[in-house]
């Protein structure tokens, strides 16, 4: 019996191995614009807050997009994925916030990107003062109110002010009274605006006219992803505003004139090795531009040439080794093949952040 004993054991401990599943790869990238109408500065994606989470809501990595790995080893199940551009926990002027959340299943041995695609989250409110109204009350003040949070929305007041998706009020605090004027349910990525009036000579009740434009702003413009409102030195004309990201470059091989952008993650390319160099950059000829400053595999990169002149003189990260990790735009040609990875040769323009 004890054989007997002892065979059924192994066997149960062969089957509990062989059990054992071949772990898959999770990758994450963002979509290469932001679709919205508000106009504050989109923040650079490097800054965005990321977190992934297994199924069983362990944490496996939070932090900065910029600084997360390329990606990571796991095991076959189900991750959630949530990026966010700011944390958002109450009312305030200019504060859009933009993300998403997905869930991927990963199988074993399976490599899955996660695409994700940020959009407002908040909403907002403007209003748009008249001059009578201050004529009529010149005392007054007005607040948008959500929650019994309070912002006080002065005549000169030109930002929006974002909210949680719900209820909001414009409220009118004159003669030591509050007198609510209106309050409306505001959807995710609607952006309000109220005009505010009333008659001349009018009296402190009842004169206030309000006009809501009930067109909501839904997303039909593309502002490439941190290129709205960046200010930056180069010889561009503007046109780096339409650039396309690093990791679509492989699409328009062999197109001329093209913006690029990316990150700033190292250089020496014609170093033997699968990374890039990152540190004692001893070549000016060309860079490597990646889609997150944390990225140095080397077909995950373009080589950026940069030929003598103003370009090379800017970029160069032997002169400027605190280049490393900023994000730039770069006009040239795309190539198939530059130091083994896709290329932009006959760089004649960029636009540094």
């Amino acid at each position: 019996m004890l054989p007997l004993v002892a065979g059924l054991t192994a066997c149960d401990d062969f089957s509990a191995l062989k059990g054992l599943k071949e772990q898959g790869e999770l990758r994450w990238v963002l979509d290469k614009s932001i679709d919205t109408k508000a106009t504050e500065e989109i923040p650079d994606t490097n800054d965005f807050l990321l977190t992934i989470r297994d199924g069983d809501g362990s944490i496996l990595y939070e932090g900065n997009y910029g600084d997360s790995p390329q990606y990571l080893k796991v095991d076959p199940g189900s991750y959630t994925i949530r990026v966010m551009s700011i944390p958002f926990s109450a009312p305030a002027f200019a504060r859009p916030q933009y993300g998403d959340e997905q869930v991927v299943v990963v199988s074993a041995g399976q490599k899955i990107t996660a695409h994700l695609n940020c959009t407002l989250q908040n909403a907002g409110i403007r209003l748009k003062i008249a001059p009578d109204f201050l004529t009529t009350f010149p005392d007054g003040v007005l607040f948008v109110s959500q929650n019994s949070v309070k912002l006080k929305y002065t005549y000169t007041e030109k930002r929006i002010a974002y909210m949680f998706p719900g209820k909001v009020s414009v409220i009118l605090y004159n003669n030591a009274q509050d007198q609510t004027l209106f309050t409306r349910e505001l959807e995710p990525r609607e952006i309000l605006t109220v005009s505010i009036s009333a008659p001349a000579n009018g009296s402190a009740s009842g004169q206030v006219k309000v006009a809501v434009d009930t067109s909501k702003v839904w997303s039909n413009e593309q502002y490439v992803i941190g290129g709205d409102n960046d200010s930056g030195s180069g010889n561009d004309g503007g046109e780096w505003k339409n650039a396309i990201a690093v990791g679509d470059a492989y699409k328009h091989v062999g197109e001329t004139g093209v913006w690029l952008y990316g990150y700033i993650v190292g250089g020496d390319l014609t170093s033997a090795g699968k990374s890039v160099k990152t540190d004692g950059i001893s070549k000016n000829t060309h860079i490597a531009l990646a889609e997150r400053s944390s990225i140095t595999a080397k077909e995950d990169c373009v080589a950026v040439e940069l030929p003598k002149g103003s370009v090379r003189d800017a970029l160069n990260l032997v002169g400027h080794p605190d280049l490393r990790g900023r994000r730039v735009y770069v006009k040239g040609n795309i190539v198939e093949s530059y130091f083994g990875t896709t290329g932009l040769k006959g760089t004649s323009e960029y636009h540094l952040n």
